[in-house]
């Protein structure tokens, strides 16, 4: 069988695409963990959706001020010159065209860029929330994810089957497996874990891949 990066490990490889001085904002849960591994140098600047820019790292446990959350609910800190402002202002910011990165985690992206990453299921979030505002606002929006459900199929498809956050929307896509683009509405493989043949990759992708001259290897330090 072969190994696989750790969302941990796939959360660092996102990270390090993110531009010095960029406008980011994260999705709730595991996209959230791409704020752990800023490259050094690279500063980013976090923006949440329920109304506070640059803030930073989660407080130690028993100091939290629960006045300063996220949209996950999830206690957050201010890095120096964070800004306070209203819900509405903070989706105008959104939907203005003023971030410039988002990433979101997703059950599904087909090769023309549909993103599928809210369920009204047992287990989902009951609503598609301020994701489908992201995907069309952010100047360039990703996609972090296992490359296959818990069972064992791809969530790389040719097209979804599921309820759509955003059409045409994502642009790259980082996984356990591999890093993509989406062009011209087809998969671009840029990088591979090293173990991994291409077609061991395309059998676990439910559409074929664009694959250029070069790919690069997908290396993650052990974290």
């Amino acid at each position: 069988m072969i190994s696989k990066l750790s969302n941990a490990q796939i959360a660092w490889r996102a990270a390090q695409d993110i531009e010095d001085g960029a406008y980011v904002n994260l999705g709730i849960g595991f996209p959230e963990m791409v704020a752990k591994f800023q490259p050094p140098g690279k500063q980013a600047i976090s923006h949440t959706e329920n109304g506070v820019l640059n803030f930073g790292e989660a407080p130690a446990e028993g100091e939290e001020d629960w006045d300063l959350i996220n949209a996950g609910k999830k206690a957050i800190t201010l890095k120096p010159g964070a800004a306070f402002f209203h819900h509405a202002d903070s989706f105008g910011m959104v939907r203005g065209g003023h971030l410039d990165v988002a990433i979101l985690g997703t059950y599904e992206v087909a090769e023309n860029g549909d993103l599928a990453n809210w369920s009204t299921g047992p287990k989902g979030v009951p609503a598609v929330g301020g994701a489908m505002d992201l995907v069309h606002g952010a100047k360039r929006v990703a996609v972090i994810t296992d490359h296959v459900t818990k069972g064992g199929k791809p969530k790389l498809v040719k097209k979804g089957a599921l309820p759509l956050t955003g059409v045409g929307c994502v642009t790259r896509v980082y996984t356990s497996l591999a890093v993509l683009d989406i062009e011209g509405g087809r998969f671009v493989l840029r990088e591979k874990l090293p173990s991994m043949s291409v077609d061991e990759l395309q059998a676990v992708t439910g559409a074929e891949m664009v694959l250029p001259e070069t790919i690069g290897d997908l290396v993650a330090p052990e974290l």
